[in-house]
């Protein structure tokens, strides 16, 4: 069976993103909310063409990877900007959508690794709904 250790192996973000939703699989049944996890095609490269219909489409840049649209204590939901371990930079448009969604009631953070993104579910799952 493969772990969200083995898909975090590569050192890339993607990797890290893999490894966090293979764990999200393997925890359904301790977190049902789970299920509602998912995650915005913002990154990646793309061509010019696939870049400009996304753009049309309304993919804004620097929108947090992960979303759990879940309301929890006095949040409205979470958000997570996933960098890797080594070298995950976080961009001006990454730090102003954190800014934005933290001022308007969601939990929005930037975690360094697929182990911290876990950790930070873990908490935010166990807050009072």
């Amino acid at each position: 069976m493969i772990t969200p250790a083995d898909m975090a192996k590569s050192g890339s973000e993607d990797g890290e993103q893999k490894a966090v939703l293979l764990w999200a699989a393997y925890n359904f049944k301790i977190y049902p909310e789970l299920r509602w996890l998912h995650h915005s095609p913002n990154g990646g490269s793309r061509s010019k063409r696939e870049g400009a219909n996304f753009k049309v489409m309304g993919v804004k840049r620097g929108f947090p990877d992960l979303t759990l649209p879940l309301p929890c204590k006095s949040y409205a939901g979470l958000y997570i900007e996933l960098k890797k371990l080594k070298g995950g930079v976080t961009s001006n448009e990454q730090v102003d959508w954190i800014f934005y969604l933290n001022s308007v009631g969601y939990y929005a953070t930037v975690c360094k690794g697929w182990l911290e993104a876990v950790a930070c579910l873990e908490w935010y799952l166990k807050l009072e709904r």
